[in-house]
């Protein structure tokens, strides 16, 4: 039967030793998570998981129970960890916390098959949202003071994820994510047929461009975002079957196709009812959740982050099903950098 809210799987002690003794082994490996060619090493990464987890997560995958779900108790040292970086740059690509970042590849291929975009944080495969000073009204995961709204992770991209994971590194004041489900949300008729026709433009957000012109103005994936930016394909908002619907939106970035004041009027529709079932996802320290990109959108609440080291830190990983519908986006040299 599905619910709207998170399913939760609490880790025992047994569970939490048997993932440290699979990462002693993990941690040999000459490249970190972060890196594709840890993925083509451990593609089996995810049979060092419990079998309790491994259950739990199979059946996430396979029923479309939730929109989301969350799972706790991975021990974090939080001095080990050290300070929130300033930065996402700033973050070693094999450093500490290498555990987190172990523990999420695990995860990540128990679901399918972790990616990345070459637009994003120099194609780390393993990416870290904190706050950035300077970026604090804009909507990313480096924002701060304004709601981030939501949307579906990379909604713009015909490759866009089927999960995405957020591990809790810090997160003291508990800021949290916010969740919300297309299968709870109550729509007329005529406000489906309207969202289920390609009659909406869906943009790369900000920072598919930013950060390639501001480190990498030469890059040959740069082009193919301005053109997505300047010229999107019209797509629908919906699909699938009418009783179990999945979504791809992300309001600040999309606009109708023309002057069209009826599919307008329908994604309003939409988000409102999206903000009305709404619930509050806490990405603690040591916990792990993971969100449905076809069933749920998400964003996160503001704070107001004190750049001293103890500020929300995450990491984030996508995860397609199938890395076959992604290969017409794919780096020429590697699957799993979509360029």
């Amino acid at each position: 039967m599905y619910h709207g809210l998170p399913l939760e799987y609490v880790l025992s002690s047994a569970e939490t030793e048997q993932i440290q003794q699979a990462l002693d082994r993990l941690r040999d490996c000459p490249e970190g998570p972060a890196r594709s060619g840890f993925y083509d090493r451990h593609w089996d990464a995810a049979l060092h998981l419990p079998p309790g987890l491994r259950g739990f997560l199979e059946h996430f995958r396979r029923t479309e129970p939730a929109a989301a779900l969350v799972i706790h108790g991975f021990p974090v040292d939080d001095e080990a960890v050290g300070p929130t970086p300033s930065h996402w740059a700033d973050v070693p690509v094999d450093g500490p916390p290498l555990d987190q970042e172990l523990f999420l590849a695990m995860v990540g291929t128990a679901l399918g098959d972790p990616y990345t975009f070459s637009t994003l944080q120099l194609g780390r495969i393993v990416q870290n949202l904190l706050p950035i000073r300077g970026d604090e009204l804009r909507q990313s995961g480096h924002g701060s003071e304004c709601l981030l709204e939501f949307h579906t992770e990379d909604g713009f991209h015909p490759g866009r994820c089927d999960y995405l994971l957020l591990f809790g590194t810090r997160n003291h004041e508990r800021v949290p994510t916010i969740v919300s489900s297309v299968r709870d949300v109550k729509l007329s008729d005529e406000t489906v047929d309207l969202l289920r026709t390609p009659r909406f433009l869906i943009r790369p957000d900000d920072e598919h461009v930013r950060q390639l012109q501001e480190r990498h103005p030469g890059h040959p994936a740069l082009a193919g975002m301005l053109r997505m930016q300047s010229d999107p394909e019209p797509v629908a908002v919906l699909s699938g079957d009418r009783d179990r619907p999945y979504l791809r939106i992300d309001y600040p970035f999309m606009t109708c196709a023309g002057e069209d004041g009826a599919a307008q009027g329908a994604l309003d529709e939409l988000m409102e009812e999206l903000e009305r079932v709404q619930i509050d996802v806490v990405v603690e320290q040591g916990s792990l959740a993971v969100v449905d990109n076809y069933v749920a959108v998400h964003g996160r609440r503001p704070f107001r982050a004190a750049h001293d080291g103890t500020d929300r830190w995450l990491k984030r990983m996508i995860v397609s099903r199938d890395l076959r519908k992604t290969t017409a986006h794919a780096s020429p040299t590697d699957a799993r950098v979509l360029f």
